[in-house]
């Protein structure tokens, strides 16, 4: 693509970013390998980082550049770079400059082992306007690579967040709660404050997520044995109670209903959109379910947003537990029950998934919001209930 062509695509994508709701695509998140250098115990899409059949399908450098120009020119704003780890990538500067120069915000998603004092100072001389979000998974050694299963990672993240640190470039960590790391919150999130500068507390993968490639039943057994029980997720989201109930009583204000059948009522596949390493678009990263699946390389974004995605939002569910359920259920918008949810569960699109109620079910009766016994898809003055726990002193 030559420069005249580039200049012109970065005004059209400029020039819908002022026209806001008239672009087709706000958000792209782009997959770039779903091969990571670390082996987490909980992840839920990692491949070796030498799996060399994975990564001869991933999508080519000027595959993927195309498609980032074809989501500036439809008006996307922000791109989210992740994986796997997408440092892996060897081209992965000279999709990080394209993306910039076709004027989008990068967000980047790392574990920032693989960051060298060349990538940091790229990142310093061209910000990426979005966020950075760091992945760190422990405050020692020990429990560290009691996560990542790869000896030497631990040096190597902490050596990656230094590197931004000396160069001032903004980052905010994350971090997932695990039996090795569980007993290092309170460190990590002074760390987080009083070094990183963050003004909020780091963010926690708590309710685990299964395999989204329904690759190992093993895996996903493991995966599963990790999880926190609905008690002890409660606890630790309620541990500072003025924030989380003023938080609890805006959502609830906000998102209570009943939802019926429909199953993509989350926004998903509205002007935003999942490209896979393998240049597939789903409406979000973790849904895989071929139904749901467009393949880039037999069409275009333009195509999946204006066609493909539109006809998944007439999908609706037609298990008859879940209908009874959570069609019929006043927390469906607090429960992480969805479609994606279900395919890793259960490789269906409407399975309800166990584990989730129970979680929500807890948050209520905690809230108030439930009485002990209660299941909240038989709770019939339920409007009153938000009310009053909304209007709360």
């Amino acid at each position: 693509m030559g420069r005249g062509s580039q200049a012109v695509t970065v005004r059209t994508g400029q020039a819908a970013l002022r026209m806001g709701r008239r672009s087709l695509l706000g958000r792209l998140d782009l997959e770039l390998t779903e091969r990571c250098n670390n082996d987490c115990i909980h992840c839920y899409i990692n491949l070796p980082a030498d799996d060399t059949a994975a990564r001869a399908q991933e999508m080519p450098t000027d595959e993927v550049r195309a498609i980032l120009e074809e989501a500036a020119a439809l008006g996307c704003w922000t791109v989210r770079l992740t994986g796997g780890e997408p440092l892996l990538r060897e081209d992965f500067e000279t999709l990080y400059l394209h993306a910039r120069r076709l004027g989008l915000k990068v967000t980047l998603f790392t574990n920032a082992t693989l960051l060298t004092p060349h990538l940091a100072d790229l990142l310093a001389r061209t910000p990426p306007l979005g966020k950075i979000e760091v992945s760190l998974y422990g405050m020692k050694r020990q429990s560290y690579e009691a996560v990542t299963r790869t000896p030497g990672s631990f040096e190597a993240a902490w050596r990656g967040v230094h590197l931004l640190l000396e160069r001032r470039v903004p980052f905010v960590v994350k971090g997932a709660l695990l039996p090795p790391n569980r007993d290092e919150m309170e460190e990590f999130e002074a760390w987080a404050a009083d070094t990183v500068g963050m003004k909020r507390v780091p963010s926690y993968a708590l309710f685990l997520d299964l395999r989204c490639r329904r690759d190992s039943a093993a895996r996903n057994r493991r995966i599963a044995k990790l999880r926190l029980s609905p008690a002890e997720g409660v606890a630790i989201l309620t541990r500072r109670p003025e924030r989380y109930l003023s938080s609890m009583r805006q959502f609830c204000a906000k998102f209570s209903g009943l939802m019926g059948d429909q199953l993509l009522s989350c926004g998903a596949g509205r002007r935003r959109g999942s490209v896979d390493a393998y240049g597939r678009l789903q409406p979000c990263l973790l849904l895989r379910h071929p139904q749901v699946v467009y393949d880039l390389k037999t069409g275009s974004l333009r195509d999946a947003l204006t066609v493909f995605f539109p006809q998944l939002q007439e999908i609706r569910a037609t298990n008859p537990d879940y209908l009874a359920r959570c069609a019929r259920c006043f927390l469906k918008n607090l429960c992480e029950q969805c479609p994606a949810k279900s395919w890793m569960e259960h490789g269906t699109l409407d399975t309800p998934v166990e584990y989730l109620c129970a979680v929500t079910h807890a948050r209520a009766r905690d809230a108030g919001l439930l009485r002990e016994g209660e299941v909240a898809w038989e709770v019939q003055a339920w409007e009153e209930r938000v009310a009053r726990f909304v209007e709360a002193p």
